[in-house]
């Protein structure tokens, strides 16, 4: 049966087929229930008026009452506008239009007092409000609202007189025709414990609050509701699969013990040895792993990683690695070759460019069950790669692959679920962790091996070139190598940026003494390879790249990053960077070059690179700076619906709605009680409405 809330905006008083096109393709908006979605971002104060003489350029908006004494136009063609002068008793200022001139005209009555709002600005020793919103004084005063709400809207909308207030108007007959159709959601024990407002009381003080106290409580409800059935759905998802997902049982651990005893290259960390315990947990449970490694860059997941191949291999499984460039996915093999032929192990390497005599022999001996590990890349996917075996899949940067590429390399092993261990070097906020990532089990590796020098990182503009370039000798003379990253590959006319080709050129004759590689993305692989290895063999001293670098080469004796435009980077990116140095016991240095003049948020990244090598810091700096979308990649999905709750400012609503969601699933998991209907109710009406987490009905 279809909601009142399904019902097309067309039909809605004050829409019509005209407008209700422009809403579609403006705001993606074409039912009440995404109308009544699309909730004010601010709201205006329309209580207070201003005499003015006390109105100043500080104020971000003034509602005055005056009378207009003469309205003249100024200026001709393009440049013609219209100013009317008014006045109260206090003093005289000035109103001022450039558009829609001949329709402002009509309405403007001399010697009648009007309210006018809108933001001041000094011209000389007068103010003026440039296209005010106007009426004459009986409308304001018989206006209900404490606040006036302010509606996102675009050119196109205002240009047919949808702007905010068009939109405050359609907004007010709809809230009235839908108070009666929204239902409530929540469970009552829920709605107390929290101390909710009612779903219909929300919705309606969201678009026109009484005062701020209401205001306050209705973006609470809302932003709780939200949180929460994306949490509830989350956690029933793991639930489904920890209940009904069987694991193979991966407990033998003699290969572990004589890797422990004779092979073991350091001592693990607290934190290494704490996520070990959890994964050996999962493994033996007889349930699948789903599990999370956040660690920093240098924390050493790939080890954690190699001990639970160990225990899989014990256990008379294999294992996988799947990474999502051949660069790292032969830096992993690389690393772990010489673990595994120590422990008497087959290991092999499956990418694009693994020759197609080499193919045939992989895909035998995965069959066979010979080969005990395979790392590679998307190349694992293919239907022609089969196991005999698969217990384990271990995943890096789970960002950069799809849910569906995932999915395939799950569907490995007939019998039971391949165990899945997902790694990621980007610190996650634990807000955002527990949303993106709230089917998973989470462990975090937030300790760095014993012996690590922390990388110093400072901050040097362009006129410190010379002293830069001078240190950067200093280091080569010491035996060190160094990285230079510039951020585009090709001069762009729009970008002042360094362009590579002409750092290659400046560094090539700063240091002429010294062979340089120079590596990009537009490069052949083979090429790049070529260029990688002679700095990896140390044939160079520089290598002059693009961010290509960001996840690849491990190089212990590149002890010095400089990055060229630092401001053009987002924090991540500037924190990946970084931990290409300091893989070796050398001090290591990040040199961040930039202009003088700055935006506020480059100089904030900037400084919190300065201050500390912390990823989760860095990470929760990053998340307030730039919101959640930029930083979810790929794994929008859901979150790009939060239509009012913000990741990076709700944090403590998140944890509430998480622990209401935990607490109702614990109590009836199949959510089969009779006080539970509206949930299940709202549930289903999300699947069927994908797009929306929160449906009204």
């Amino acid at each position: 049966m279809s909601s009142f809330f399904d019902t097309k905006i067309d039909y809605l008083r004050g829409v019509g087929p005209q407008k209700a096109v422009l809403f579609n393709k403006e705001l993606s908006i074409f039912t009440y229930g995404e109308l009544i979605q699309h909730y004010p971002f601010r709201y205006e104060d329309r209580t207070q008026f201003f005499k003015i003489k006390d109105i100043n350029e500080d104020l971000e908006h003034v509602q005055v009452v005056a009378k207009i004494r003469s309205i003249e136009t100024i200026g001709e063609g393009n440049r013609k506008r219209l100013v009317a002068h008014i006045f109260d008793e206090t003093g005289e200022m000035e109103l001022t239009w450039f558009k829609g001139i001949q329709w402002v005209i009509k309405k403007l009555i001399i010697g009648v007092p009007f309210v006018f709002f809108g933001k001041p600005n000094k011209y000389g020793r007068k103010y003026s409000i440039a296209h005010p919103e106007m009426e004459p004084v009986t409308a304001v005063q018989e206006e209900k609202s404490f606040f006036q709400p302010v509606y996102p809207t675009t050119e196109k909308l205002r240009a047919k007189f949808l702007d905010s207030k068009g939109i405050s108007k359609i907004m007010e007959g709809l809230v009235q025709v839908a108070y009666p159709q929204i239902q409530e959601t929540m469970p009552e024990d829920i709605l107390q414990r929290f101390n909710l407002i009612s779903k219909k009381e929300a919705v309606k003080q969201i678009h026109f609050p009484d005062n701020p106290e209401i205001l306050k409580k209705a973006r609470f409800r809302l932003k709780f509701e939200e949180f929460f059935f994306v949490q509830l759905r989350l956690l029933k998802l793991k639930l489904t699969r920890t209940e009904k997902s069987k694991g193979q049982i991966l407990n033998q651990t003699e290969l572990l013990t004589k890797f422990y005893k004779e092979h073991l290259p350091f001592q693990l960390t607290e934190a290494q040895k704490r996520v070990v315990r959890e994964a050996f947990a999962d493994m033996k449970s007889g349930k699948q792993m789903n599990r999370l490694i956040q660690g920093d860059v240098g924390s050493g997941k790939t080890m954690v990683a190699f001990i639970c191949i160990l225990i899989a291999i014990s256990s008379g499984a294999q294992a996988c690695l799947m990474a999502p460039t051949e660069i790292l996915a032969n830096q992993h093999h690389e690393g772990l070759k010489e673990y595994a032929g120590l422990m008497g192990l087959k290991i092999a390497l499956l990418t694009g460019s693994t020759k197609k005599s080499a193919r045939k022999v992989i895909h035998e001996t995965l069959l066979s069950g010979e080969l005990h590990i395979i790392i590679g890349t998307h190349a694992l996917l293919e239907d022609v790669v089969q196991f005999r075996n698969l217990g384990l899949a271990i995943v890096d940067e789970q960002h950069r692959f799809g849910v569906a590429q995932r999915a395939k390399l799950w569907a490995k092993n007939e019998q039971f679920i391949p165990h899945v261990l997902v790694m990621t070097a980007t610190p996650i906020p634990r807000t955002l962790a527990m949303t993106l990532y709230g089917d998973l089990d989470i462990s975090v590796i937030d300790e760095m091996p014993a012996g690590r020098k922390p990388i110093q990182t400072v901050h040097r503009y362009d006129k410190d070139r010379l002293k830069v370039f001078g240190f950067m000798r200093k280091q080569i003379q010491l035996g060190r190598q160094i990285y230079v990253v510039y951020p585009l590959i090709e001069e762009s006319a729009t970008l002042d940026l360094k362009n590579l080709m002409d750092g290659f050129e400046s560094i090539s004759r700063a240091f002429p003494e010294y062979p340089v590689s120079i590596v990009n993305g537009n490069m052949k692989p083979a090429d790049k390879d070529f260029e990688m290895q002679r700095f990896v063999k140390g044939e160079t001293k520089i290598m002059v790249a693009t961010t290509v670098i960001e996840v690849g080469v491990n190089v212990p004796n590149a002890s010095v990053m400089v990055v060229e435009n630092a401001e053009r980077f987002g924090l991540s990116q500037l924190h990946q960077l970084r931990g290409r140095v300091g893989r070796g016991a050398d001090q290591s240095y990040c040199i961040l070059m930039t202009k003088y003049e700055l935006s506020k948020d480059s100089r904030v990244r900037l400084e919190t690179m300065v201050r500390t090598n912390n990823g989760f810091e860095i990470a929760d700096v990053d998340l307030k700076l730039r919101g959640p979308g930029d930083l979810m990649g790929t794994q929008q999905s859901g979150l790009a619906d939060l239509l009012i709750a913000d990741l990076s400012k709700d944090a403590p609503i998140l944890t509430m709605a998480r622990d209401a969601a935990q607490l109702l699933l614990q109590d009836d998991p199949d959510l089969s009680f009779p006080n539970h209907t509206m949930v299940l109710r709202q549930i289903k009406n999300q699947k069927k409405h994908a797009i929306n987490w929160s449906r009204i009905s």
